[in-house]
């Protein structure tokens, strides 16, 4: 162990109390405990080693259901190490080398890690791809809705550096997060989104759908029930499931969770859902700071939605 490492990893644990979700639905509690403990793990192992050829071979070792996890964990750690020792860039080598399926979680960890260290995640952007870099703002906001949540959803505080569009993306990672800490609780959910000012809630609801398609513990009943609540944020629920059903299978590892969350939402398999999350990422314009190329991504697939949606009988 580095003695970097050996230094950072007591600012990395996550408490019992963090991961002391009810009981009311013991299948959808353990399953919430059982990700937040692999993310953990992940990092720690990160920051044990973080050399990728070590670092590789323990990642991979999780179950490939839940790899993913433990990747975003690796992201944790690296943008960590790359805060303290600023001249090296090991999250963007590792998405360049062998975490460079991992395009999703890797993101998403170092946004984590720039929220746990109070760093400006939007500094951090050039060092990521200019699409999917902006995940970091969104790994952000999941650490401060999960660990702050009277501040950031009870007060419904934003940090004041972050740009309009930034705020956006914190908002998604803000939505992820009221799905853990609300522990798949529909009604909850709903109830908490709605206590949120109306250019906040879409999201909001984008961050639930993606939490609900990638990270899962609902059962068919709860998605539908889902859809219905979401109500005008729909197509932003719909568009949170796609992008959780591409994360998935740009990995090699889809899910039953993934499954079902795009057969009810989107009446399609999973894998049909990614390839077209794929089209649209192809030929992107450069973007701006108003309207990222990462944007337009999603602007894209919201619009195959609403396409789909069209053609279903009512």
């Amino acid at each position: 162990m580095s003695a970097l490492g050996n230094l950072l990893r007591p600012l990395f644990g996550v408490s019992e109390e963090a991961t002391s979700f009810s009981e009311n639905d013991r299948q959808a509690a353990q399953r919430l405990k059982t990700v937040v403990r692999t993310v953990t793990k992940g990092c720690q192992l990160t920051l044990q080693n973080s050399k990728f050829e070590t670092l590789v071979v323990r990642l991979d070792a999780f179950d490939p259901e839940l790899r993913g996890f433990a990747y975003e964990g690796a992201g944790i750690g690296l943008a960590a190490l790359d805060c303290l020792l600023p001249w090296k860039n090991r999250t963007r080598a590792f998405l360049d080398g062998p975490g460079s399926a991992f395009i999703y979680a890797v993101p998403l960890g170092a946004g984590m890690a720039l929220a746990r260290l109070h760093r400006k995640p939007e500094q951090f952007l050039k060092r990521l791809d200019p699409v999917l870099g902006w995940l970091i703002i969104d790994g952000y906001g999941f650490h401060e809705g999960f660990f702050a949540q009277q501040r950031t959803v009870a007060r419904q505080q934003i940090p004041a550096h972050l740009s309009a569009y930034g705020r956006r993306v914190f908002d998604q990672g803000l939505g992820r997060s009221i799905w853990f800490s609300e522990e798949t609780n529909v009604a909850r959910v709903a109830a908490t989104i709605a206590a949120f000012s109306e250019e906040r809630q879409a999201d909001l609801w984008r961050g639930v759908g993606l939490a609900c398609g990638y990270t899962g513990g609902a059962e068919c009943t709860v998605i539908e029930t889902l859809q219905v609540a979401a109500g005008s944020y729909r197509s932003q629920l719909a568009l949170g499931v796609a992008i959780a059903a591409n994360a998935r299978h740009s990995v090699g590892n889809p899910s039953p969770t993934a499954d079902l969350a795009s057969e009810v939402v989107w009446g399609l398999p999973s894998q049909t859902i990614s390839r077209m999350v794929d089209a649209a990422r192809e030929n992107l314009p450069a973007g701006t700071r108003v309207e990222p190329a990462y944007e337009v991504w999603r602007q894209r697939i919201e619009a195959q939605f609403a396409l789909l949606e069209k053609h279903v009988p009512q």
